[in-house]
Parts: structure tokens; sequence; C-alpha cells
């Protein structure tokens, strides 16, 4: 048994030390925001945040995961409320067919806490570890642009 603290909890899961942490994520856990696409680390669709730093999730062993704190896309909202990036890729339809929303918004989470500023050439800089098949770049980059604003403004002391 491996244990993994995932999205703020505890979970046992059944592991022979060779199951990617993709796989423990969508089959032992039910969590299916990290998508594989390519099974190479290449495409970012299967993006998750381990220790806060983006992660591919289907190059990494569920083994190494153990004691680290793991967050998906499924533990990213609180209860009903959408966190800010999510809002921002609502409102400017930063996504298409909308497998690869998920990684990208974790990476923008990752992003968005290290330059909570970004110019739109940061912005796309920032992305480059994740693919749109569909081609939505100039509204993935106006998305992310938008939840700076969004958490910026969430930040600020009430008047």
């Amino acid at each position: 048994m491996t244990v993994l603290k995932v999205n703020g909890r505890n979970v046992e899961i059944s592991d022979r030390g060779d199951r990617t942490l993709a796989d423990a994520l969508r089959t032992d856990l039910g969590l299916i925001g990290a998508r594989v696409s390519c099974s190479e680390g290449e495409c970012g669709s299967c993006t998750i945040l381990v220790d806060g730093r983006p992660q591919t999730s289907c190059l990494m062993l569920a083994q190494q995961a153990e004691g680290k704190n793991i967050m998906t896309i499924e533990g990213l909202a609180e209860g009903e409320n959408l966190h800010p990036i999510q809002q921002a890729f609502i409102e400017e339809q930063g996504f298409q067919c909308g497998f690869c929303t998920p990684g990208f918004i974790l990476s923008a989470k990752a992003f968005l806490e290290e330059n909570p500023n970004p110019t739109a050439d940061e912005v796309s800089v920032g992305m480059s570890g994740n693919i749109c098949r569909c081609g939505a770049y100039p509204y993935i980059v106006k998305a992310v642009l938008r939840a700076a604003e969004l958490m910026n403004a969430q930040a600020q002391p009430a008047e």
C-alpha cells in the first residue's frame, strides 16, 4: 500500500511499484482531470501540482509521490466556488475541446504564484510546457492574464 496526500486528504492506493501517478489518480481515486494523452510528458494534459510545482503525472510513479502534497484540478475549487483561474478560463473561453484545460489551469496556478503580474509574453513562456491541440493559445493567454487580475483583486484588503 502507498499513502498519498491528494487534495488535502490522505488516501491509500494499492501499488506494485510500477504504476504511474496518473493511473493511480484516475483508476483508484476517480480523479479523471489528469488526462493522459502522450504518455511521454510532452503535452502537459496530465499536469498536476506536487508540492506546488507542476508535474506531468504520466512520468511520475505513484510511490514517488508518497509524502508529497498532490493537487489535482478536482481539488482547486472550494466547494461550489471556482478558483479565480477556473473562473477566468470560463470568462475568456480559454479552451476549445477542454481536454488540455485542467493541465493549463494547474500550470497557471503555479506560474501565477511565482509571477502575479505577468505580461502576455511571460504567460506564453510560462505555459509553454502545455500543448493545446485545438490552438486556443490566444484565449489561454487572455485567461491567465484575467486570472492574475482576479487573484490580485482578491488579495487586496477590503476598504
